[in-house]
């Protein structure tokens, strides 16, 4: 049986997630690694001010998710397929030996620098549950317009879809679905319209960067939010951490692809706890741990245990 690493992204972070992280040397080593090449220390990127502006939070997922990747392969795990949830997708492209980390940082910074550069105020993200994606759209096409946008983002689960946009639309989305019978509908801690065609431009010029970088073929099969299918080239790596920004994440096709490929132990990387929660719904007869509550040696032991069934 297979083992998924999963890499959380935006709307995971919480104020001091770095210093969280499992006491292990190449977790340390990892830490001054990134503040080496960033040159920034821990202290000034996951501190509650830092995390309120998006190059800093998508900056601190990347350190916090390859440090404990990283961590568990000097244990003796290394997954059979990885994912990451936008944002997570950098992260989730290291492990997959496509990208390094050098890289990713940069452009986890350039990313978010651009989304806050495009919408500085007034715009980002909510979610709503308990209702499909159809029905979610037939209300969504009844209040977008050009000056209050809002789309659909994120297809988390069959009936967990994420939308983003401008504040005023997003509200009344979510107040709409709300009294048509969605089990929640609420704000999420993003303040920029992430997986949305407002962010185009950014889309762009994330893949003049990638041009200019080192991406290889991946080692491990990498999974991406753009077409939702198991990606084995350079190309498609550039292709999909380009073109997400700008286009839904097809998390639960993601999922259902890896569960059909024989994954049963989906490991959610720090700080997370979303992903393992919905691998968790959606396949029962699969175990998901979110490693931000459960210690790195009960990983490890669960993976080898999971590979040693093949």
């Amino acid at each position: 049986m297979s083992v998924v690493m999963l890499f959380p992204g935006q709307g995971s972070q919480r104020a001091g997630m770095l210093h969280e992280l499992p006491d292990h040397s190449v977790i340390k080593q990892t830490l001054t690694e990134a503040e080496d090449l960033l040159q920034l220390k821990i202290d000034q990127l996951d501190s509650e001010e830092a995390l309120q502006t998006t190059d800093h939070v998508q900056m601190s997922l990347c350190i916090a998710e390859v440090a404990v990747s990283r961590a568990l392969a000097a244990e003796g795990v290394l997954p059979d397929l990885v994912a990451g949830h936008s944002a997570g997708a950098f992260a989730a492209a290291v492990a997959s030996g496509s990208l390094s980390f050098k890289d990713a940082l940069h452009l986890t910074r350039l990313r978010g620098q651009l989304m806050m550069e495009a919408y500085p105020q007034g715009y980002g993200m909510g979610v709503i549950t308990g209702m499909t994606q159809r029905q979610v759209e037939q209300i969504r096409l009844s209040i977008h317009s050009e000056e209050h946008p809002v789309y659909i983002a994120n297809l988390n689960a069959p009936t967990q879809i994420t939308v983003a946009g401008q504040w005023q639309a997003i509200d009344q989305l979510l107040t709409t679905c709300k009294s048509k019978g969605a089990h929640t509908a609420k704000r999420l801690n993003v303040s920029v319209p992430s997986h949305c065609p407002l962010l185009s431009s950014v889309s762009d010029q994330l893949a003049t960067a990638l041009h200019d970088m080192e991406v290889s073929r991946p080692l491990i099969p990498y999974a991406g939010n753009y077409k939702g299918r198991a990606i084995r080239t350079a190309e498609g790596i550039v292709e999909d951490l380009s073109l997400n920004i700008a286009h839904p994440v097809r998390w639960h096709e993601v999922t259902t692809l890896f569960y059909e490929l024989g994954a049963r132990l989906f490991l959610e990387m720090p700080p997370g706890q979303v992903l393992s929660g919905l691998a968790s719904a959606a396949f029962p007869e699969a175990r998901a741990e979110a490693l931000s509550s459960s210690r790195l040696d009960n990983a490890v032991i669960l993976a080898k245990r999971e590979q040693g069934n093949r």
